[in-house]
């Protein structure tokens, strides 16, 4: 009986030991999503997103080796490697050895591996994408026009049915134009849209950035086109260092905050004094 007991215990011993090790070895499922980016028609970039399903949630990982290739995932086809940030977020610019491999065909395959790591198995993430740009224009009263154009055997051909946003570039973010957010191009590819944005700043001379976006098109990924117009207000920077304002260095301060503030200390000087006077005078008497 003490036998049995024994070879029981020594089998649970190693189950739990067994188990255990499985579970440290198991690892999460990394999810890999890759963009193609074209940046006003001469910026081109490939940005890969990581993420991973952890405690029922899904959450952005940094600190993962990306290897990104054009056409197939090969030595000859390697376009470079990048680290994702805290965003779970890594990009490559596309280098110069990709010109005949891009040049090959109106259709491109890329494709991004990640290194293995302690927590991840290594992963895959492939988009593909069809040759296309924007070309924006402006007229006289205002209207801004953009057209989208692919490549097709070897001849740049109009896109109907594609959602486009219109607006003007303002720090890391997109102004409207107008009240409408996105177009939809016609069967010559075109999108045009009316500039209502009076009276809005713009940079030293008044010029203004308009852009044609099209976000995560399923053919032709990320494209954008720049164009810059004087439709602004020039505003012209005054300085105000040296004068006499509210929040300016000590000394400079206005005329009648000063009397205020020095009022207030000679009052309360002036009582403290008087105080004193009358306690000295209080001690003389012998009071």
């Amino acid at each position: 009986m003490k036998k049995l007991n024994y070879i029981l215990l020594l089998t649970l011993i190693l189950f739990f030991v067994v188990l255990a090790s499985y579970a440290q070895e198991t690892k999460n499922n990394l999810s890999l999503t890759l963009g193609y980016y074209n940046n006003n028609n001469q910026i081109q970039y490939l940005l890969v997103k990581a993420k991973s399903k952890i405690n029922g949630k899904f959450q952005l990982i940094p600190d993962i080796t990306m290897h990104f290739y054009i056409t197939a995932e090969s030595p000859a086809n390697a376009l470079g490697k990048a680290i994702t940030n805290k965003k779970g977020e890594a990009y490559i610019l596309m280098p110069s050895s990709a010109k005949q491999a891009w040049n090959s065909s109106a259709k491109q395959s890329f494709v991004v591996v990640s290194e293995a790591s302690k927590q991840f198995d290594a992963a895959t993430g492939s988009t593909d994408i069809t040759k296309a740009k924007i070309k924006i224009d402006t007229a006289s009263d205002r209207r801004i026009t953009a057209t989208l154009v692919e490549l097709k055997d070897s001849i740049w051909v109009p896109v109907k049915g594609v959602e486009m946003k219109i607006g003007i570039k303002r720090m890391a973010a997109i102004l409207n134009v107008n009240e409408t957010p996105t177009y939809t191009t016609d069967s010559l590819g075109m999108v045009s849209a009316e500039f209502k944005r009076d009276s809005l700043p713009g940079y030293a001379k008044g010029n203004l950035i308009l852009i044609a976006k099209i976000e995560e098109n399923d053919l032709y990924g990320n494209l954008t086109a720049e164009t810059i117009v004087p439709w602004g207000i020039t505003v012209s920077y005054v300085s105000e260092y040296d004068k006499r304002t509210l929040f300016a260095r000590r000394g400079r301060s206005p005329i009648w905050l000063e009397f205020i503030a020095y009022s207030i200390v000679v009052a309360v000087w002036g009582i403290l004094i008087y105080l004193f006077g009358q306690i000295r005078k209080l001690k003389r008497l012998g009071v």
